[in-house]
């Protein structure tokens, strides 16, 4: 199954990783039918934390990245959820995703360095509708991976 970039080219993903995401969707589709739209982002956090962890599949809450500027250390940036130490979650209770959400999700894996992320919106009627995907081909798990296309040919993730 091949998965969306941003501008609308698509890439293969490894079983075990198309897998996980698939998994981790799920996850979401039961938090949301549980407890609907509506509620503050970190309520949904913390279901995604007890799903996920109930489907035995490794979480981080809130980890902190640490980033620096000409060889000085900025103040870490944290991230909502990370799956795996594979797939970077980014949880919104927004009445719509806008443009710079779908950036900030891009911004966090360009510097996380995770391959893969998930923006998911809880406050929709159905989860489909608040759900996008990103790959990250810059990410050296791509470039370790013979499944991947080399990064020449992907078209970058971080088009709008």
């Amino acid at each position: 199954m091949a998965h969306l970039i941003d501008d609308g080219s698509q890439i293969a993903m490894p079983g075990a990783w198309q897998q996980l995401t698939g998994t981790i969707i799920a996850a979401a589709i039961e938090v949301h039918s549980a407890l609907g739209p509506g509620l503050p982002e970190r309520l949904y956090e913390e279901a995604m934390e007890i799903e996920l962890s109930a489907r035995r599949i490794p979480i981080q809450r809130q980890k902190a990245v640490q980033l620096s500027f000409r060889g000085q250390s900025l103040s870490p940036m944290v991230l909502d959820l990370v799956v795996a130490e594979l797939v970077l979650i980014e949880l919104k209770a927004v009445e719509v995703v806008h443009p710079a959400h779908r950036a900030q999700l891009v911004a966090y894996m360009r510097a996380s360095k995770h391959p893969l992320g998930l923006l998911l919106n809880f406050n929709v009627p159905r989860l489909k509708d608040g759900l996008f995907r990103r790959i990250n081909p810059d990410s050296p798990l791509f470039s370790t991976s013979e499944v991947f296309p080399p990064r020449s040919s992907v078209s970058s993730v971080y088009k709008s």
